[in-house]
């Protein structure tokens, strides 16, 4: 699903005008962005948890070369399931 076709469906379902659907969506994003970057995590019920978290650096090896490199540290943001969200998914398996 493509951000166009998210958004008009979250518009459709909410029914409220774009402007609305895009102020809720925008703020949203704009709090799990603020959350991260604190280094919290954010939980919705019935959905997950998005969760920053950091990668310390470590040594890779290129396989084409065999040049060893550092890779520096950074942080990550993981998604972890809800109950609920999980379970759906094993309801519906891919056909």
């Amino acid at each position: 699903m493509e951000h166009k076709q998210f958004f008009s469906i979250l518009q459709e379902r909410l029914g409220k005008d774009k402007k609305s659907v895009d102020a809720f969506y925008s703020g949203l994003l704009q709090i799990i962005k603020e959350r991260s970057v604190s280094m919290d995590s954010v939980s919705i019920q019935g959905f997950g948890v998005f969760e920053p978290r950091k990668k310390l650096e470590r040594i890779s090896v290129n396989p084409a070369t065999g040049k060893r490199m550092l890779i520096p540290p950074r942080i990550i943001l993981t998604f972890k399931p809800g109950a609920v969200l999980k379970n759906r998914i094993k309801e519906n398996p891919v056909r």
